[in-house]
Order: structure tokens, then C-alpha cells, then sequence
């Protein structure tokens, strides 16, 4: 049981584009505000969890993927364009965790993300069937995994606030803003090549 802790955390813990917002939502001191966006991305992690634990390989659809790989690149182009703006606004800058950050975006970003993938499904087509865990017993794994997930882009929004306290610069804050904009744009062209692009049918 402790390889499926220690996979999740492997993954869940590396820097990646939600890690990353949260972490630059620190840096401009939305610590509060931002957490109900960790929040959205641990029940989206749940309801993940939930759905392919019980339903299995039924549910490893090609077509299905290739929808959520759709919608996902395009939400996640949605919100790199609302940092960009932003960050091109200096006094602004400081605003983009309250306005953008949320509970829904969380959701959302984590749902329609085919990354999450790779953290689920090996984890509820080999690790739980190995492990014999099935019934009552995936809904307790469920919770544990989600907490992981709230937990990741939570550390690093701690650290940024942590960091935030030394930077006092406004333009500062635009430039992280910028670079966590560039960072979505990379990761809604990745998902758009690799998941959709590349998977679409012949």
C-alpha cells in the first residue's frame, strides 16, 4: 500500500501548472482566497477517484478522453489569457489569485485535465486490484488520495507565501504572473498535441 502513496505523491508533488498558480498566488499574498481553489482541486480529484475506482476499464473510452482532452486544453487556454491580461496591468497584478483562483477553477482545471490521468488510472486498474482493494475500501482510498491532492498545490502556495514576504516590488509580481501565463499556454499546447491532435481519429 505504500507504492500507491508513494506514486501519487511523485507525481501530485512535482512542479506542474497547478502547483505552480498556487505558488504564485502565495507570492502575492492570496493565501485564504487561493486555498478554496486547492479545494477545488482535491474534490475534482475525488470525483475522478470515485468514478474510474468503481467503473474500471469500462470507463477507458478513447473517445471520452479525447473530449475531456478538448475541453481541458481549451479551459486551460481560458485562464492562461486571464493571467496574461493581468499581468500586462502592473497595478493589477496583485489581483489575479482573487479573480481567477477559485473553487470552480480548481475544479475544473483538475477535471478536465487528461494529466490526472496518469496519477489515476494506474493506480485504479493495477495498484488497487493488486492490493485487493475493492468495495467500501476504494472510497476510503479515494479520501486519502484527494487529501494528497488538496495537500500538493497547499505546500506550495505556503512556500509562496513564505517567499512573497521578501518581494515588495509590484512589477515583480506582473512578471510572475506573465511566466505562470506562459506556463498554461505550454501546458494547453501540450495537452492539445498530445491528447487531441495526436489521438484524433484517421
Amino acid at each position: 500500500m505504500v507504492e500507491i502513496l508513494a506514486f501519487a505523491f511523485g507525481i501530485m508533488y512535482t512542479p506542474g501548472p497547478v502547483n505552480l498558480l498556487s505558488l504564485s498566488a502565495g507570492l502575492n499574498g492570496h493565501i485564504y482566497s487561493t486555498l478554496r481553489f486547492c479545494a477545488g482541486v482535491g474534490c475534482a480529484m475525488l470525483v475522478l477517484l470515485l468514478i474510474f475506482g468503481y467503473g474500471g476499464s469500462l470507463l477507458i473510452n478513447k473517445e471520452y478522453q479525447l473530449i475531456i482532452s478538448i475541453l481541458g486544453s481549451l479551459y486551460i487556454f481560458y485562464l492562461a489569457v486571464k493571467i496574461l491580461l493581468v499581468s500586462f496591468k502592473t497595478n493589477q497584478a496583485n489581483t489575479t489569485s482573487n479573480q481567477l483562483l477559485n473553487f470552480k477553477a480548481g475544479f475544473m482545471m483538475q477535471l478536465l485535465n487528461p494529466k490526472a490521468l496518469v496519477v489515476i488510472l494506474p493506480i485504479v486498474t493495477v495498484q488497487f486490484p493488486a492490493l485487493q482493494i475493492s468495495g467500501s475500501a476504494i472510497i476510503t482510498w479515494s479520501i486519502l488520495l484527494a487529501s494528497m491532492a488538496f495537500g500538493a498545490p497547499s505546500s506550495y502556495l505556503i512556500i509562496g507565501s513564505r517567499l512573497g514576504k521578501f518581494i515588495h516590488i509590484p512589477r515583480y509580481f506582473g512578471l510572475f504572473n506573465l511566466t505562470m501565463g506562459l506556463v498554461l499556454l505550454y501546458v494547453a499546447g501540450d495537452i492539445a498535441y498530445h491528447h487531441v491532435y495526436l489521438q484524433w481519429p484517421v
